[in-house]
C-alpha cells in the first residue's frame, strides 16, 4: 500500500486536479482491478486558500466586514469553477457544488461569530483553517469517481485523534491508529480509493484542530504509519529535495537517497518540500519516504530511508527562503528585558504567527523576529497591542526594518575533501561574496548553519554558495568579490 499525498500547487486549478487524478489511476487502476492495489489519497488545500481563509478570520477579528465577504465570495468562485470545469456527469456536479456553498456558507457563519467577539482565538483559527481541505477531497475525489474508480471522501477529524494544542496539535497514535485499521484499511482491501483531508484532526471530543502549517506531509506520515503502508510518497513541485532551489540554481541536483536523520535536518532549517513533523512518524515502523514531482512523475525524486544504500552520492544542500520581513521590537532605552522578549514571542506564538528565525541582543535593547511578509501587519498588530496598551511602564521601539531572506547550508562532515565542516566553508563564502549577514542560527554541530541576509542578495549569495561548495562542474567560473550584492539584480 501506498499513501500519496498531494499539496497545494498540485491541485492549484482544474488542470492540475486533472494531472493529479491522472497519477492517481496510474498507479492504481481504472476501477477494474488494474493498476498497483490499495493505495489512500491525502489532499492539501488548493494552492494560496489556508492563506485566504485566515486573512478572512483576522478580517473579521477587526470587524472589516466587506473583506472577508469578499474572500468568501473569491473561494466560492474558484472552487466552483473547478468543480463546472471537471464534472461532465450533472448529478455528481450538483451534488459536490452544493456541498461547496453549504461549506462556504457555514465558514461566512464562522467568520460573523469572529466579527462579534472581535477575537481570533487559536480554537476558532484552527476552525476556519480546516475548510480548505475539506472542499478539495471531495472535488478530487468526484474527479476520480467520473473517471470509474471507487474513490470515497473522509475528514481526517474522523480519523486523526489528537490533544487540544490548536494550531499545532499533536496526533495521539494508539487512538488514530486503531481508528485508521477500523474505518479505512477495510476500504482499502474492498477496493476503494480513500481520498482522506491532510492538515487536520479532531480531539477526542470532536473539536477540530491543525497539525500546524504545511501539516499535510505529517498527516500522510501519521496515516501511512496507522495502516502500515510500504512507502509514503509526497506529491510537491520539484524533483525531490535539490541541492538548492531550481529556480535560483538551474544545475541544482536532486539528493537521490537520505538517511531519516539527514533528511530531518534539511527540513528544520526550511526545506518546504518537507513538513518538519513528517519524519517522526515513519521512522517508528521504518516505513520510507519519497519526495516526488507532480509535474514532473517520471522522475524517481528523493528517498528517505533508515539507512541509505553504501554507494549512494552525498552531496551537501543549500536551502532558502524568500518574501520574508525582519521585525525589531525593543526598547529606546536599557529596559529591554528577557521578560519582554518572552511576552513577544508569547503573543505571536497564540497569535499563530510562524517566527523563522530570531536573535536576541541585549545590547542593543531589542528582538530581531523573521516573519513571512504575510504576516508582517498582523505580527505589527499584535505586538503594538501587547506593548503599548496596558503596560504603561513599557518604552518600545518597533517596526519593520527591511524585506530579508534566509539561506541555510546542510551537509556531512568534511565535505568536498575540506577538513572544516560545511558552516566553515559558508561563512567562508558569504564572506568572500561579501553578502550582509543580519543574523545567524547555527546548532551545535557544524552540520548546518542559517544566514538572515537582505532579500536583494539572495539570488547571487545561493548561486555563488552553490559553486564554492564543489556542487557545479569545475569549470564554472567563480563570480569576483562583492558581486553577490548584484548578481541578483542582474
Amino acid at each position: 500500500m501506498i499513501v500519496h499525498k498531494f499539496g497545494g500547487t498540485s491541485i492549484g486549478s482544474a488542470e492540475r486536479f486533472a494531472r493529479v487524478a491522472d497519477i492517481i489511476l496510474d498507479h492504481h487502476g481504472q476501477g477494474d482491478g488494474a493498476g498497483v492495489p490499495g493505495g489512500v489519497v491525502v489532499v492539501s488545500a488548493m494552492s494560496g486558500v489556508t492563506d485566504q481563509l485566515i486573512a478572512g478570520a483576522r478580517a473579521a477579528s477587526e470587524g472589516r466586514d466587506t473583506a472577508y465577504r469578499k474572500i468568501k465570495a473569491d473561494l466560492l468562485s474558484r472552487h466552483l469553477d473547478v468543480v463546472e470545469t471537471l464534472l461532465d456527469k450533472r448529478r455528481e456536479r450538483l451534488k459536490v457544488g452544493g456541498l461547496i456553498e453549504d461549506r462556504l456558507h457555514d465558514l461566512e457563519l464562522l467568520y460573523r461569530s469572529i466579527a462579534v467577539l472581535g477575537e481570533l482565538t487559536a480554537r476558532g483559527r484552527d476552525a476556519v483553517s480546516s475548510f480548505g481541505e475539506q472542499l478539495s477531497v471531495h472535488i478530487l475525489a468526484a474527479v476520480l469517481r467520473e473517471r470509474d474508480a471507487r474513490s470515497r471522501a473522509i475528514s481526517s477529524t474522523e480519523l486523526i485523534v489528537t490533544n487540544d494544542y490548536f494550531g499545532a496539535a499533536a496526533p495521539l497514535m494508539d487512538p488514530t491508529r486503531r481508528r485508521l485499521q477500523q474505518r479505512v484499511k477495510p476500504l482499502v482491501e474492498q477496493g476503494v480509493l480513500p481520498v482522506i483531508t491532510g492538515y487536520i484532526g479532531a480531539t477526542e471530543d470532536g473539536l477540530t484542530t491543525t497539525l500546524g502549517r504545511g501539516g499535510s506531509d505529517f498527516s500522510a506520515a501519521v496515516i501511512g504509519t496507522g495502516l502500515d503502508a510500504d512507502e509514503v510518497w509526497i506529491w510537491s513541485d520539484v524533483d525531490g529535495i535539490l541541492t538548492a532551489d531550481p529556480n535560483i540554481v538551474p544545475q541544482a541536483r536532486t539528493l537521490t537517497e537520505l538517511s531519516y536523520s539527514e533528511a530531518s535536518e534539511l527540513a528544520y532549517v526550511g526545506a518546504e518540500v518537507l513538513h518538519p513533523k513528517t519524519i517522526r512518524p515513519v521512522t517508528q515502523r521504518s516505513i520510507p519516504l519519497r519526495i516526488v514531482n507532480s509535474f514532473n512523475p517520471a522522475h524517481a525524486g528523493t528517498l528517505i530511508v533508515e539507512s541509505p544504500s553504501a554507494d549512494r552520492e552525498v552531496l551537501p544542500a543549500i536551502i532558502s527562503t524568500t518574501s520574508l520581513s525582519m521585525i525589531v521590537v525593543g526598547s529606546e532605552d536599557d529596559s529591554w528585558t528577557l521578560h519582554m522578549a518572552a511576552r513577544a514571542l508569547h503573543e505571536l506564538s497564540e497569535a499563530g504567527v510562524e517566527v523563522l528565525m530570531l536573535s536576541q541582543s541585549l545590547s542593543e535593547h531589542n528582538l530581531n523576529l523573521v516573519v513571512r511578509d504575510k504576516d508582517q501587519d498582523h505580527c505589527l498588530r499584535i505586538l503594538s497591542r501587547e506593548f503599548r496598551n496596558g503596560h504603561e511602564n513599557d518604552v518600545v521601539r518597533l517596526g519593520a526594518e527591511e524585506k530579508v531572506s534566509t539561506v541555510s547550508a546542510v551537509g556531512p562532515p568534511g565535505w568536498n575533501g575540506k577538513r572544516n565542516g560545511i558552516a566553515a566553508q559558508a561563512f567562508s563564502a558569504l564572506g568572500e561574496c561579501e553578502t550582509r549577514v543580519i543574523a545567524v542560527a547555527q546548532a551545535a554541530t557544524e552540520r548546518s548553519v542559517s544566514f538572515c541576509i537582505p532579500e536583494d542578495q539572495l539570488a547571487g549569495t545561493v548561486r555563488f554558495l552553490h559553486r564554492k561548495l564543489g556542487l557545479e562542474d569545475g569549470d564554472q567560473p567563480n563570480p569576483p568579490r562583492g558581486q553577490c550584492k548584484t548578481e541578483a539584480n542582474l
